[in-house]
């Protein structure tokens, strides 16, 4: 299992894009990773229409924090109700330094940023956003979901390239994010690779390949049916 000093080690694009060293990928879009997330994430998911008290989001890989926080403007703006919570797995976190950094190139989110990156300086890995309950489990996921008590009713999946960060992708991991799904609840993610998708319709997912955002042709969504089709 990670622990803290195991945090990420962050390069620069000549235009300001952070790269995992570790994965020698970029953490979002270099055309808007704002814009990336809520194309991907926000709208993959349906979200705007499903918002509740104690609607459960969990995500693979919590990087820059910038789908927390496109998740809390959006909550924000949407006048539900109630709580959220927001469960985030990463093994590698990133120093508080390079999220300033990362988050100086999205103005919307930078301004609604502040007390996230209180919380990530101070060391804070549960804390709350207003109305939002924020819990990122350092550690790799592959031991740490396993014995997360809980379920949610979407998913963000969004480790590094596939090609590149394989564990965080495999079939026993995705048959996890099925255990961990509430009876209906739904995945989005920016890969559309075959072995993902068929990983995950071995787990249960209805899965559908969608248009991606910007210069990625496909991305894959899907509804949790449970393996006999009708869910739990």
């Amino acid at each position: 299992m990670a622990a803290e000093n195991q945090s990420e080690r962050v390069g620069w694009t000549a235009d300001g894009v952070p790269v995992s060293a570790l994965f020698d990928d970029p953490y979002f879009s270099k055309s808007d990773g704002l814009a990336e997330t809520r194309h991907v994430f926000l709208d993959g998911n349906g979200l705007s229409d499903r918002f509740r008290d104690g609607f459960r989001i969990a995500e693979l890989g919590f990087g820059t924090g910038l789908n927390l926080l496109a998740t809390l403007i959006a909550w924000n703006g949407s006048g539900a109700p109630g709580r959220l919570r927001f469960t985030s797995f990463e093994a590698f976190p990133m120093p508080s330094d390079d999220m300033v950094r990362a988050l100086e190139s999205f103005p919307e989110a930078r301004a609604a940023a502040g007390p996230l990156l209180e919380h990530w300086a101070a060391g804070h890995r549960r804390f709350q956003l207003g109305s939002v309950t924020v819990d990122v489990i350092v550690g790799d996921a592959r031991e740490t979901l396993p014995c997360w008590p809980e379920r949610a009713d979407a998913w963000f999946l969004d480790g590094f390239s596939p090609a590149k960060n394989p564990e965080l992708w495999g079939e026993s991991l995705m048959a996890e994010v099925a255990r961990h799904t509430a009876p209906g609840g739904t995945f989005a993610t920016y890969t559309a690779a075959g072995f993902v998708r068929r990983a995950l319709q071995a787990a249960g997912f209805q899965v559908e390949r969608r248009a991606g955002y910007g210069r990625k042709r496909h991305m894959s969504v899907g509804r949790f049916q449970g393996k006999d089709g009708q869910g739990r």
